[in-house]
């Protein structure tokens, strides 16, 4: 049912600053601007977010998957991994041990991770970076898709796109159960995997084994639903706001369904990058809100029927 990873909605205390880090330092551009309009907030179920302001961000290489940052004067605080939800972006890029000494001398971001590869195959390289919204981002170098195992594409620019969104919970078997029926995906069976920054955040031997299943929407995106600790935390939501920290992942689906138990009912939004489309919001089974967009072809179709 998902298809495409459109927007990644962070909230952020200071959105000029957002702006220019991703601008310095990874060469992201500024795609839109603006105030939250209260028909977007209303289907949210996110009422007090009408008028904030936010600046969506795209990479250089002009693939239409947008970071989308919302003011957010809360002061609510969010440390990555310790809580259920979305926990990591994950975005490719051509040299990560370049962008690693690059981002050394950074003051908006912190590498927490050093550049290495994920697989025996060693065609795929990673490090992990705290940004100036204390967002989680793995940047990752895919040197052989086809030894990926998902026919994942290199980075096209410096600093690329988003390609998979990291899910975790405490209860790994009903945020898999979650994206199987209710959103009709393929889901792999868990697997035990080596992950560092979720190891370093509970205390844990870096290389203890956490399980992990993928859910895949194409050749282009990924899932990763990771099982978390005991001590891991629900996300606290202020009413009429969204959850802090990466808040909601918006996916452009294959087929729209008016049915499914969206938060707020659906309805057709008009700001970009919508442009005419329905969208509803889900919660999943670890919290985390995630935002369905009909896709354009769809849009084709019905106004050719009409």
């Amino acid at each position: 049912m998902l298809k495409t990873i459109l927007i990644v909605t962070i909230m952020a205390a200071n959105l000029l600053q957002v702006e220019q880090a991703y601008r310095d330092e990874l060469d992201y551009r500024v795609a839109d601007r603006g105030a939250v309009s209260g028909a977007l907030a209303a289907s949210w179920n996110a009422a007090a977010l009408a008028g904030r302001e936010y600046v969506m961000l795209q990479p250089s290489s002009q693939e239409p998957v947008y970071l989308r940052f919302i003011e957010d004067t809360s002061g609510a605080a969010v440390e990555p991994m310790k809580t259920e939800g979305w926990n990591a972006v994950e975005i490719l890029v051509q040299d990560p041990d370049a962008l690693a000494r690059a981002l050394d001398d950074s003051e908006l971001f912190n590498v927490v991770g050093r550049p290495r590869y994920l697989t025996e195959k060693q065609n795929i390289k990673a490090m992990q970076a705290i940004g100036p919204a204390n967002e989680l981002i793995y940047f990752t170098n895919i040197s052989d898709p086809e030894k990926s195992g998902f026919g994942l594409q290199p980075a096209k620019s410096w600093v690329d796109r988003v390609f998979i969104m990291v899910a975790g919970a405490r209860n790994h078997a009903a945020l898999d159960e979650f994206y199987r029926s209710v959103l009709g995906m393929a889901v792999t069976a868990p697997m035990p995997y080596r992950i560092g920054v979720l190891s370093r955040a509970y205390g844990m031997p870096v290389e203890t084994r956490h399980e992990l299943s993928i859910a895949q929407l194409s050749e282009r995106f990924l899932i990763e639903l990771d099982h978390y600790p005991e001590a891991a935390l629900p996300r606290d939501t202020v009413p009429g706001s969204l959850p802090p920290g990466i808040a909601m992942v918006t996916f452009e689906v294959a087929e729209w369904k008016p049915d499914l138990p969206y938060i707020a009912g659906s309805d057709r939004q008009d700001s970009f990058p919508y442009q005419g489309r329905r969208a509803g919001v889900l919660v999943g089974a670890a919290g985390e809100y995630i935002e369905l967009v009909e896709s354009a072809s769809t849009v084709s179709e019905n106004d050719a029927a009409d």
